[in-house]
Parts: structure tokens; C-alpha cells; sequence
């Protein structure tokens, strides 16, 4: 039995990395989707993907969610198409740099609350109402170890994630009547972004992989896909405010390892 079959979901930041593995599981599970990137090859490559390997509806649209107008109409876009959202992953990120506290800047900081907190707020705003007209819903925000774990020089990263986690919480406990389910995830996963950082920082990167209880990072389709599928379908419908960290154990350990701050490597 598909588990998603003829449900739809909104998927932020899918055009690739966990996104694109959330997308390409959820798919396989016959729902479907709103392919969502900033850039536009990605969105409609990913979107034409999934239609050709699982046979299931997609539509790909381009755009910013830092952006209010165009994350609500991410929402109003898939009601419009399917006459309903059945499930919203607020994945999306992009941009930032690594480098210490004390030279953060305002805009640093207000990149990573725009992505973090508001686009997730504005998109789980605009899915509120049709999923409590519906009867309720999944919402599932990717959230990270490096806010639980105070990674070093990724502050605006951190906070903005965690910012996330925390509204996570309180629509959980504030739309529980109405049967709409908020929970977060906190991956480790091989995807793009980490092989850009292992390029640049591959001794961390090695002991980041032997850090982790498992040996190895995780795969964005399988591993986080399979969670996200999880907390998507009925075999959920009783979870609701939890943050599942999905890294192979990487949490219990915390972090060991230390990636060198942007500014100190050009310097050197």
C-alpha cells in the first residue's frame, strides 16, 4: 500500500540534498508534490524526476521563501492545483558563511531568522487553515545538531534553526485539537553542502563521519526520507512535538570536531 497515495505535500529547499531525498521518498509513496528552489533548473529537474521514476503529480515553482508573498503562495499554489495540503517540510536554506561570534553581522543574523523562522512561519500560517478544514495535517520542519549543539561559527545558523524548533513546539501544542501535527527533525546527511565542506575542511569532515556512532553520514533519500516519511503518514498520528534527530547517534556524542572559520583560511 502507497502511504502517501493522493496526498500533498510542500516541500521548501527540495532541488536538491535532503530535500530532494524527502521529495524523491515521499514520491515513491505515490504523493504529490510542490517542488520548491531558488534556482530554476534544480526545481523543474527534480520536479521531472519524480513524475518519470513514480508516476505522480508534481508542479515545480521557483522562488524565495525569505520572500512573504512567495511562501504563502507555495501553500495556495498546491491547494489551487489539488484542492488541499496534506503535508508542508520547511527545508529550505541557503547561504551563510562560517566565522566567529564577534564578527557576525545584523545581516547575517536577519538571513538566518528569515530563513529559519519566517519562512517557516509563513509557510505553516498559510497551511493552517486548509489542514484544520481537512481535518488536520503534517508539518515538518528540518531543524539542526548544530543549534542543539552550539556549533562553532554558525551562530545566525544556529539560532535561526532553533528558532524554528521552538515555533515547532508551540504549534504542536497550540494545533493539536484540530489534529495538525508539528514535529522537527535534526538530520546528518551527505549531501551537496557537506561535501563542500568536507572539500574545504576534509580533516573535520573525517572526524565528523568517525565521530558519529554509525561511521558514516547519512543518505538524504533513505536515511532522512524514511524519517520524514514517518512523521508524514498515519503511522504517526499520535507524534506530535517531538524533534527526532536522524545522524546516526551523532547527538549522543555532541562535537568534537572543528571546522575552520571562512576568514581564517583566507587569511592563511
Amino acid at each position: 500500500m502507497l502511504r502517501l497515495k493522493d496526498r500533498v505535500a510542500v516541500i521548501t529547499g527540495s532541488g536538491a540534498g535532503i530535500g530532494k531525498g524527502i521529495a524523491r521518498r515521499f514520491a515513491a509513496e505515490g504523493c504529490r508534490i510542490v517542488v520548491n528552489d531558488i534556482r530554476e533548473e534544480p526545481a523543474r529537474d527534480v520536479a521531472r524526476e519524480l513524475a518519470d521514476d513514480f508516476g505522480v503529480e508534481t508542479l515545480p515553482l521557483v522562488g524565495d521563501v525569505t520572500e512573504r508573498e512567495f511562501a504563502v503562495g507555495l501553500v495556495d499554489a498546491a491547494v489551487e492545483r489539488w484542492g488541499r495540503i496534506d503535508v508542508l517540510v520547511n527545508n529550505a536554506w541557503g547561504g551563510g558563511r562560517t566565522n566567529r561570534l564577534e564578527n557576525k553581522t545584523d545581516a547575517m543574523f536577519a538571513h538566518g531568522l528569515n530563513m529559519g523562522l519566517w519562512a517557516g512561519w509563513w509557510t505553516m500560517r498559510a497551511a493552517f487553515e486548509p489542514m484544520r478544514a481537512a481535518g488536520g495535517g503534517s508539518i515538518i520542519n528540518i531543524c539542526s545538531l548544530n543549534g542543539v549543539n552550539a556549533h562553532l561559527y554558525t551562530a545566525e545558523y544556529n539560532v535561526g534553526k532553533e528558532s524554528l524548533r521552538a515555533l515547532t513546539r508551540s504549534a504542536a501544542r497550540e494545533w493539536a485539537e484540530y489534529q495538525i501535527r508539528a514535529n522537527a527533525i535534526c538530520p546528518g546527511a551527505k549531501t551537496e553542502a557537506f561535501e563542500a565542506f568536507a572539500a574545504a575542511n576534509p580533516v573535520q569532515a573525517a572526524a565528523a563521519e568517525a565521530n558519529n556512532p554509525m561511521g558514516r553520514m547519512g543518505d538524504p533519500e533513505t536515511d532522512i526520507g524514511g524519517a520524514a516519511l514517518f512523521l508524514a503518514s498515519d503511522d504517526s498520528r499520535y507524534v506530535t512535538g517531538n524533534t527526532l534527530f536522524v545522524g546516526g547517534g551523532s547527538h549522543i556524542n555532541g562535537v568534537v570536531w572543528r571546522p575552520t572559520p571562512e576568514e581564517d583560511r583566507e587569511a592563511s
